[in-house]
């Protein structure tokens, strides 16, 4: 084989690995492309699933609102490996499991939105969110009731 051809060879390489690496950050979004820092949220409910994805897992979960209707929510977390670190894993929150969650609402005023932290009724707790621009839990904590 050539020098050139080896030259040529390994520029293609780097370029293509340049492209696909840019894809998954060109594609991740920013907290404040989908939520609202100015709608703090806490709500509390039972777990119906618990997806273990990348970038971003979402835990799902029925919320009583005051007139006794469920609504399904859904929450973004932080990456799988992220919450394992954290201790948390799909073993640990089976659908039927009772959550609190503290966070911010989707920016559409849908039933969505991104948890800071998740509690569990025996006293656990878990900083759940991942993005490097999102508010902390301080501003989540002071969150009035949003059921619906």
């Amino acid at each position: 084989m050539s020098s050139r051809f080896l030259k040529t060879s390994l520029a293609n390489v780097l370029l293509i690995t340049s492209l696909v690496g840019a894809v998954p950050a060109g594609a991740h979004h920013a907290f404040s492309a989908e939520f609202d820092a100015d709608q703090p949220v806490e709500v509390k409910g039972v777990v119906t699933k618990f997806e273990l994805v990348n970038p971003h897992s979402w835990l799902y979960l029925d919320v009583k609102g005051p007139d006794g209707t469920s609504t399904n929510w859904g929450f973004e977390f932080g990456a799988p490996f992220a919450l394992k670190q954290k201790g948390l894993t799909k073993k640990g929150l089976p659908a039927g499991t009772e959550v609190s969650i503290k966070g911010y609402r989707a920016k559409n005023g849908k039933s969505f939105g991104y948890s800071v932290t998740t509690s569990l009724a025996d006293g656990r707790s878990y900083q759940t969110g991942g993005a490097q621009d999102a508010p902390n839990a301080g501003g989540a904590a002071g969150a009035a009731g949003a059921g619906q």
